[in-house]
């Protein structure tokens, strides 16, 4: 009796299965239905070679999911590219600046203090609309930063999207449609700089 429940269980119901199969679709319809973000990446992977045969770092900022996503491309560009990046995600920076320059400043005080002239910025906001990450925006470009490049979704003119020297943007209004494409694209940016797809950890 308890294996045929366990098989039963199995068996997804037709409205889940419909609803993932047209999940992927749209995922794979927003990675792919232009090829504009091909040479955009190709461009900003030129741009943070140039920033790093400079001795300069890029920074990458987000809230929420794409905090956590900014970790990880961080991450990965130092150890896998070889492009040394860094994020303000540490708990303690985030309360002390946030406590003392307001949650709408906290990341504009942290490039302010941290960023340098020629260092690159990545913001990234599903809404485009995060005071927060257009803040670091302006405060980058008047160190001045090298380059800013924003990853935003939603509406075609959010805000975030007209700062950057390059913009990609989402064509959705789903949070983790717009997160996994912005996710895609920059670890795809990674393997760009690296050259392969495949290599040792």
């Amino acid at each position: 009796m308890t294996e045929r429940i366990d098989a039963a269980m199995t068996v997804a119901p037709a409205e889940d299965v419909a609803f993932l199969h047209a999940h992927a679709d749209t995922f794979r319809r927003l990675c792919q239905e232009t090829s504009v973000w091909i040479a955009e990446l190709a461009a900003v992977k030129e741009m943070l070679l140039a920033a790093s045969r400079a001795g300069k770092k890029a920074i990458l900022v987000g809230n929420g999911g794409s905090a956590a996503m900014a970790s990880h491309v961080a991450v990965d560009l130092t150890k896998n590219a070889g492009v040394r990046a860094v994020t303000f995600n540490d708990a303690d920076l985030i309360t002390c600046f946030a406590n003392d320059y307001g949650y709408e400043r906290w990341l504009e005080q942290a490039v302010e203090f941290y960023g340098e002239p020629g260092d690159v910025l990545i913001a990234v906001s599903s809404s485009g609309r995060s005071a927060n990450i257009l803040k670091a925006c302006e405060a980058a470009r008047r160190k001045p930063f090298a380059s800013v490049i924003t990853f935003s979704g939603f509406a075609p003119d959010n805000p975030l999207r007209q700062l950057g020297d390059r913009n990609f943007w989402v064509e959705s209004r789903g949070y983790n449609l717009v997160e996994m494409v912005h996710h895609y694209w920059l670890l795809a940016l990674v393997d760009l700089i690296i050259g392969r797809a495949e290599y040792s950890a």
